[in-house]
This record gives C-alpha cells, structure tokens and sequence, in this order.
C-alpha cells in the first residue's frame, strides 16, 4: 500500500513556490526574445533617457504627434544631424506625447513612423527630405526643444509653435559675413600646412572669386557637382597663374587650401558614424554623396591643368606631399581662427564660438604630441578624435547642445579629406602609378574610420561625466 502523501506546511508552500519561480526565470528568461525592445532602453545614453510622459488622449492625436515628429525629423536632417540623432528624438517626443507603440525607420532622404494601437488601426507616414542647408544655430535650437519637450510642461500646440519660429528665423549670420569667413579659413589652412604669407592672401581673394561664382551658379539651379567642379577649377587656375608668373608660392598649398572647404570631411566622419551606429542604408547614401564631391574637385583641377597645359604651362603636381614650416605657437593661433572661421560658416551658435574653439585646440594638441611621440599618421588622428568626442559630448550638454555641432568643426585640422583627394589625383591623373593612388585611398579611409571611430568613441567615455542623478529624474518623470 502507498503511503499517504502529507499536506505541506504553508512555510513549504511558498519555498517550492519560490523554487520553481527561479527554475523558470533559468529557463524561460525575463521577457520573450521577440519582444520588441522597450522605449526606455532605445533612448539609454541619450540625452533624453528619462522622458516625462504626458498623459490624456495620445491615441486620439496620435497623427497630429506624428506629424510634428516628421517635421521635427525633416528639420534636424535639413540642418546636417546624424541618423541616431534624428531617431532618438523622434522616439523621445513621440513617448513624452504619450506613444510608445512607436518604430521608426531612417534612410539617407527619408523617414518613415509606424505607429500600432493594440486595439486600433496602425499609422504609417513617409516624410523625404529634399533639401539641405548649413544651420548649425537652428540644430541647437531643435536639441533645445527636444530637450523642453522631454521635460515635460510643453505641449504639443506650443511645440508646433516653436518650431515654426525655429525654421523662419534667419540665420546668425549674414551671407557676406559666411563669404569672408570661408575666405578666412582658406588662408588660415594655407598657414597650418606651412604657406606663405602671400599664399595665404591669394587663398583668400581664391575662395571669395569662388563663392560669389558658386553663388551665382546655385541662383541658376546648377546641380552642386558642376558647382565643386567650377570652384574647384577656379582655384587651380589661379594656382597656375602664380606659378607661371613665378609668385613666391607653392601651388600644390595653394590647391591644398583652397579646395579644403570644398572637402566632404565632415560629410565622410558622419557616414562612418552612422555606420557604426547601425545605419548602413544613410551611412551609404553619405558616402556616395562625398565621393560624388570628390569626383567633381578632381574633375575641376584636371580641366585646369590641361586647359594650363594647352597654352604652354608646365605641368604642375598639386598632390605632391605638403610638410608645414611655422612653429607651433604660430600654428595654433591659426587653428583657433579657422575654427572660428568654419563654425561661422556652418552658422553655429554663437555662444559656441569659444567652446568649439577651445575643443578644436585641444584636439591639435592631442594629435600635435602623438605625432612628437610616434604615434603615427593613423593612431595618433584617432587619439586626438577620442579627446574631442570626450570634450564635445561634455560641452554640448552643458550648452543644451547636440554633439555634432562641436565635434564636426573641430576636427577639421585633421585633414582627414585631403589625403584621400591626393590619392584620387595620383589615380586620374597619372595612370602609372594606379597603384600607389589604390594604396593611397586605402590609407586615407583607414584614418577616417579611425577618426570617426574615435569620436564615438569618446562620445560613449564621456556619458558616465554628464549622466545626471537618475533617481531624481525617475521621480521627476514619474507618470502622474
């Protein structure tokens, strides 16, 4: 005969009750594994990792909300932010609003919402972006809203309201203000890679020529390929001007500096950026884009050194290797001007000015001693790129302020397009060395991963330096 089992204790009860609770979290695990992943963690690291939600009749509005996430997204894109820019604030306004059923879907030109209600009819909007426009002030004020919105206390009539404003206010700076500081910045570059003073005064009547004809080009509608091409011939042919009038230049300086404003640099580091950060399909886009723009300087200088060649001209190497001569404490009053010159052509705030200036310095001096230590031309950009995403991620949240808008003027003085426009040179122009322009490029792509790598990088050392009290913005965000 079996043995009657005995009845457990309560004390038993709750111990086997316990056990199979943690045998079946060993097992299962906590959540699904294609669970969708939370709102709260797709915005960890961001500046708005805590959004204060606003409750009372999301789903009803749901459109309106995502409408004004599409023109937030389609301004941001406009003003040259990143692709995990745009998507972290879409999904931040989107859940401060009340919707957290939401995906987002970012491409090079475009930007599409997919909002599914358990219980209603899924939303889907497509917004393409077609046009761009340097407005580095106007990406601060969006960051600012953003930033409000998440906050809490801003609602959404108001925040349309904000925007609006944001989009027609003019830019910091007028336009001929924007010509000379190109013009400025052409001539304080010629001075960092060792030009003359002559050579600068001629890299700046260079690029002022330029611009008003690249103006005039872009009031035609011309495509921006012609318009980098045109430019870029402008300057070679001044270039060869001087050198058959024996000017007291060196042409390859000259070249070097006037078509660096015309280098996609900051274009190829946020195209490694967006890579990195999970967007092939934008990061590709950019990339075609900046090699589009290279083809076009190439094309520029080449039909000004043939066009040279035809009326007697000797031929000229602007890709030969430029070594500076000035001593540092000339070189780094020249960086400070071409950064200041830069952020005012980008039109950045101006409360940035300084901080942008001071970060672009500290990130030559980084790069200035791993060269006097022997880091090399490869490590010691990325070294030098860590110190400035450190710096720019500190900086700009303390100034309200996206990283991209301190970061991109800042390594500048890397010079991280130039060399990959020698190799071009070497490969469309003297076909015999082909492989030394492959080898070239090679090498030029290394130091742009590795500057751009080194930027997210110092971005994601710097979070733990501006991560505030969470447990206060727990309480303050808490639904109410």
């Amino acid at each position: 005969m079996h043995a009657k089992a005995q009845p457990l204790t309560p004390a038993q009860a709750r111990a086997n009750e316990s056990a199979r609770r943690v045998l079946r979290r060993l097992v299962q695990g906590e959540a699904p594994p294609t669970a969708p992943m939370n709102i709260v963690d797709r915005l960890a690291g961001s500046p708005y990792a805590n959004p204060m939600i606003q409750v009372g009749q999301a789903d009803e509005s749901a459109r309106k909300t995502i409408d004004f996430a599409l023109r937030l997204a389609e301004t941001m894109f406009r003003y040259g932010a990143g692709a995990l820019e745009v998507e972290t604030s879409i999904i931040a306004v989107t859940a401060a609003f009340g919707l957290r059923n939401i995906e987002v879907d970012i491409t090079n030109q475009s930007v599409i919402i997919n909002y599914a209600h358990r219980d209603g009819v899924p939303i889907t909007v497509l917004r393409v972006v077609r046009s761009w426009t340097n407005n580095y002030a106007g990406l601060v004020e969006v960051h600012e809203l953003v930033t409000d919105i998440v906050g809490g206390g801003l609602p959404r009539s108001d925040a349309y309201h904000r925007l609006d404003v944001i989009i027609k206010r003019p830019k910091p700076f007028p336009r001929w203000m924007v010509a000379w500081a190109e013009a400025v910045f052409a001539a304080a570059v010629v001075g960092v890679i060792g030009g003359t003073i002559f050579g600068m005064l001629v890299a700046l009547l260079t690029i002022l020529m330029a611009g008003q004809v690249a103006r005039v080009m872009g009031k035609w509608r011309v495509p921006d390929f012609f318009v980098t091409a045109i430019s870029s011939f402008i300057v070679t042919a001044v270039a060869v001007l001087c050198f058959m009038f024996h000017a007291p230049l060196s042409p390859s300086v000259v070249v070097a500096g006037g078509i660096l404003l015309m280098l996609p640099s900051g274009r190829l580091v946020s195209a490694v950026q967006d890579a990195i950060n999970g967007f092939p399909v934008t990061a590709a886009g950019r990339f075609l884009s900046a090699f589009l723009t290279f083809g076009a300087i190439v094309a520029g200088i080449a039909v000004a050194l043939v066009t040279s060649a035809l009326f007697g001209a000797s031929r000229l190497d602007v890709a030969e290797p430029i070594v500076g001569s000035w001593p540092l404490y000339v070189v780094v009053p020249l960086v400070a001007v071409a950064t200041v010159a830069i952020c005012i052509a980008e039109q950045t705030s101006v409360k940035l000015l300084l901080p942008t200036m001071g970060v672009a310095l500290a990130g030559y001096l980084s790069y200035y001693v791993g060269m006097e230590f022997g880091l090399g031309g490869r490590f010691a950009p990325a070294v030098a790129a860590i110190v400035v995403g450190v710096l720019s991620r500190v900086i700009a949240l303390r100034m309200r302020a996206p990283q991209l808008v301190v970061a991109v003027p800042s390594i500048i003085f890397l010079l991280v397009g130039l060399s990959i426009f020698r190799a071009m040179f070497v490969m469309t122009l003297t076909p015999e060395d082909s492989v030394t322009g492959a080898v070239g490029i090679f090498n030029a792509l290394v130091v742009i991963l590795a500057v751009a790598a080194g930027v997210v990088l110092g971005d994601n050392i710097a979070r733990p330096l501006t991560r505030t009290n969470g447990n206060k913005d727990r309480r303050r965000n808490r639904r109410r």
